[in-house]
């Protein structure tokens, strides 16, 4: 074997590797950010996915040899801190970081105030 096959079957392994990992780290981040507990969480698990995204273009753009996917992971990266900043400057203008969007007032909360018929309070469901 010379030394450009043995480069070329650890360019291989290791493109494949980064790949199988890529893809770890991607369905980690999905399943934090559909099970975390915050925003805060989703909004953090979002930036990781821009992230691994950035790096499967990057290691798709090493085995394809094709240079325009380094433009693609620039924009990619653009646009991921971009979503990052506006997400964040919406958490601070909500004010609430502790408590998950998907909550709903409890069914048994309702079904009481309906039978006492006092009316709903806005500000006091979105607590």
């Amino acid at each position: 074997m010379r030394l450009i096959d043995i480069s070329e079957r650890i360019l291989d392994f290791s493109l494949s590797l980064a790949l199988f990992l890529l893809g770890v780290a991607f369905v980690m981040t999905i399943f934090r950010i559909w099970k975390g507990p915050t925003l805060p969480d989703r909004v953090l698990g979002l930036d990781v996915l821009t992230a691994s995204s950035i790096g499967f273009v990057a290691v798709i753009g090493i085995d394809t040899g094709y240079t325009l996917y380094v433009d693609v992971a620039i924009a990619l990266g653009l646009v991921g801190f971009l979503a990052t900043i506006s997400f964040a400057r919406f958490i601070m203008a909500r004010g609430d970081t502790e408590r998950s969007p998907v909550q709903e007032t409890p069914k048994r909360d309702i079904e009481e105030r309906h039978r006492r018929r006092e009316p709903f309070d806005r500000e006091e469901m979105l607590k």
